[in-house]
């Protein structure tokens, strides 16, 4: 009887959920050549080719796909069984804030990978401004926070940068209207940025909302009544990036900063940080392509 090995099984739905060895290697914090040992030592013992290596695009076999369903299954019942078995070590309680445009895909993620490992330890999720975050952690509120700012505070980490875009609605032309209408939460920490950019290149603007709904500023820049600027990974499917052409100064980039109000965090909290790094290092998860410079052999 042929036994399927746990670490193989977690390289070959990294590779399948991430899109790419490169990226999975990032997740799972091993080096790619690990990562492709793992599945070629998984496609041994099966006996079958679970890659499809022939394009430029890594894809998944008919096998693969198949495997897939059943890796997910096992690897999640090996977790729930390592969780209920040692759940009685760890329990309590960890507030965690993150602003609205950065909990998908990433957070979701992050919070069901936790779950399973530490069953009894409850977390409360927080969405609000960087602002309002960085507030409650000073006072005590929250545990552990995300935030987007240009740069990092002392005391905190940088998880990753992502590319500021301006947004519209899809086809739209509110970009063409001076003086320029903008939508912008009332405590949006892009908004200074952005207006000091449009100073800097000439061009005349107006806010055309004033409120704290992220709901709200998203339907009037969907409606093409106004434009506004969201991280690059986070726009949703109602609104689009502006077009290069657009002719609007580029509002380069953000950084993705954890702190923690522990200054020596547990084991617990120090497990739910290594999740959010390598969340956000290995970044939402794309199609089966291969990263550029990354071998489509595995």
């Amino acid at each position: 009887m042929r036994n399927l090995d746990m670490v193989t099984l977690r390289s070959f739905l990294a590779v399948a959920e991430q899109g790419g060895v490169t990226r999975a290697a990032t997740a799972l914090n091993l080096t790619q050549s690990a990562v492709s040992m793992q599945l070629k030592r998984l496609e041994e013992v099966l006996g079958i080719g679970l890659l499809d290596r022939s394009g430029r695009r890594i894809a998944l076999t008919a096998a693969g796909e198949q495997l897939l369903s059943y890796a997910r299954r096992i690897v999640s019942l090996n977790d729930e069984a390592v969780g209920r078995l040692t759940e009685d070590l760890y329990e309590g309680q960890i507030t965690l804030g993150v602003p609205h445009d950065i909990v998908y895909p990433v957070i979701p993620r992050v919070l069901k990978t936790f779950n399973s490992m530490f069953p009894r330890v409850k977390v409360q999720l927080r969405s609000s401004s960087t602002v309002s975050l960085r507030e409650a952690l000073a006072g005590g509120a929250l545990d552990l926070i995300l935030t987007t700012e240009t740069d990092v505070s002392p005391g905190g980490e940088t998880l990753t940068r992502m590319p500021l875009r301006w947004t519209g609605a899809p086809s739209g032309t509110a970009w063409k209207t001076r003086p320029l209408r903008l939508a912008f939460c009332s405590f949006c920490i892009f908004r200074p940025g952005v207006l000091r950019r449009l100073d800097a290149a000439g061009i005349d603007w107006e806010l055309a909302v004033e409120s704290d709904d992220d709901r709200a500023v998203e339907a009037l820049v969907s409606a093409d009544l106004a434009v506004g600027a969201l991280l690059e990974d986070s726009i949703p499917p109602h609104l689009e990036p502006l077009p290069a052409s657009c002719d609007l100064p580029d509002l380069g980039d953000q950084a993705i900063n954890l702190y923690c109000a522990q200054a020596e965090p547990d084991v617990v909290m120090r497990e739910l940080i290594a999740m959010l790094r390598q969340g956000f290092a290995a970044g939402p998860a794309p199609v089966m392509a291969a990263a550029p410079g990354e071998s489509v052999t595995a």
